[in-house]
């Protein structure tokens, strides 16, 4: 593999220069960081594709690297180095995402050999397509995420397409219903044949059943012509009906009707008509409650719920969050035309912490909405604009950063979650320098902190103005 950056951090000189003529001649493109703190700024400015880590550096060690390298670049494998190979260590480590560790001494082809190991992995992980899409189906959706949650969805998905058994999909707002339809049809025998997808909600009552049955020339006022319904429009391929619950009592009994006799009567019309479709239905409700309550025919619900399909929540997809925000970056920096290298670590942290009752498709807008109006390189929070609603369904704009005063910093370690508190208020410490060109007394006063109280804060995370100097 040429052209893989890694990024190498170790105090050691000799052992830094070294690893990097060791990748170099591999044919890496090696950069080093001689403390925890350089390497937070280089994976600020820079996407890297491995991370080597010493375990033992002063003021910031490994496992502190690799907690920021987790908000920083999410996907980037890190391999720990360690003179200290205690299963204690190897626990942590592993719990907090290392790929591996090594243990010193070590060969270069030791070295190699894991990074080699760490690069095949993740490449897998990036290109795999799950097994329930096929790349020989021109126009194939493919799914982001790789959470055991969605691991389920894949699988269920994966036995009930090249079936003709009717599927019921249930799941929130923007969880992806109609992703899973398509997907379902895509893999199916139908897949030459149309995919008609029908929102109840989008139909007044009156309507949904020309637009579902059809009807003829005169049936009623308006109908000037004869309609063929989306049944029909749908024969032989697959017909979804998202937000079925929204359908009255009335239109839930000749649904039931056609799904027994496979023939539909247009509106105004005598004759039957055979149909051959494919039904797949989605609902964000629980129709079990609506047949309990009366909203919902009991025998429409079973035969609807056949297979049913339940897609889990955004926050329910655990690790999924970092993927979608690299998919969707992706896209619409390619689409707008800019060149974003990633979420700031703030901002990843408020898009972890963030609700999301809109799921996906609220994420999706999000991102978008962020690349529009970014001028940065990094996505930073007041980009993000996310609206959160409150406990009195009022709302609020957040717009919270890596502070730029001492209040904002405050706010932001009693709002993350205590684990994600250090490498904010070291990007905080190292943001301010940086602003300053690395002048104390100006840092200090620029964020609103007397020069005492930043230099303790900077002896606590053992930042050092000589060091970044040398």
């Amino acid at each position: 593999m040429t052209g893989v950056k890694v990024l190498v951090v170790d105090d050691e000189t000799v052992i830094r220069r070294g690893l990097c003529r060791v990748m170099d001649g591999r044919g890496y493109l090696a950069e080093a960081a001689e403390s925890g703190f350089k390497a937070i700024e280089k994976l600020q400015k820079t996407k890297f594709d491995i991370v080597v880590t010493d375990l033992k550096m002063p003021g910031m060690d490994g496992i502190e690297v690799l907690k920021a390298i987790k908000i920083l670049q999410p996907d980037v494998p890190v391999i720990i180095i360690t003179g200290y190979s205690t299963v204690d260590t190897a626990v942590e480590a592993m719990k907090n995402g290392a790929f591996d560790y090594i243990s010193k001494p070590f060969t270069p082809e030791q070295m190699i050999e894991m990074v080699e190991k760490a690069l095949n992995q993740r490449a897998v992980k990036l290109q795999r397509l799950h097994p329930v899409v096929s790349s020989s189906i021109n126009g194939i959706e493919t799914f982001v995420g790789e959470s055991e949650a969605m691991q389920r969805v894949y699988a269920r998905i994966k036995q009930v397409a090249p079936t003709d058994s009717t599927v019921l999909i249930t799941g929130k707002s923007g969880t992806g219903k109609e992703l899973v339809a398509k997907a379902i049809h895509k893999n199916s025998m139908r897949c030459d044949k149309a995919f008609v997808a029908v929102d109840c909600t989008s139909l007044v009552e009156n309507l949904l059943e020309s637009e579902l049955f059809g009807h003829v020339k005169g049936s009623f006022t308006g109908a000037v012509q004869t309609k063929m319904g989306l049944f029909k429009v749908a024969d032989g391929g697959t017909l979804f009906l998202d937000e079925i619950s929204n359908i009255s009592l009335a239109t839930q009994g000749k649904l039931l009707r056609v799904l027994q006799e496979l023939k539909i009567t247009p509106i105004g019309g005598t004759k039957p008509i055979s149909v051959d479709i494919r039904l797949i239905t989605a609902t964000n409700r629980d129709l079990n409650d609506m047949v309990n309550e009366g909203l919902f025919r009991q025998d429409l619900f079973f035969r609807l719920n056949i297979i049913p399909v339940n897609l889990p929540t955004l926050i329910d997809r655990e690790g999924d969050l970092p993927l979608f925000v690299e998919h969707f970056l992706k896209k619409f920096s390619e689409e707008i035309g800019k060149e974003i290298h990633g979420v700031s670590p703030a901002a990843m942290l408020i898009l972890e912490r963030h609700p999301f009752a809109g799921n996906v498709r609220e994420l999706e807008n999000i991102i978008e909405r962020a690349v529009v109006l970014t001028h940065n390189k990094l996505i930073q929070p007041e980009d993000l604009e996310i609206t959160s609603s409150t406990d009195d369904d009022s709302y609020e704009i957040i717009t919270e950063s890596v502070p730029q005063s001492a209040a904002g910093l405050k706010e932001v370690k009693r709002q993350v979650r205590e684990k994600a508190v250090g490498p904010v208020e070291r990007a905080f410490l190292i943001q301010a320098l940086n602003r300053n060109n690395w002048v104390v007394t100006r840092a200090a006063k620029g964020v609103g902190m007397l020069r005492p109280n930043f230099q303790a804060m900077l002896k606590k995370h053992g930042i050092s103005v000589r060091d970044h100097s040398e």
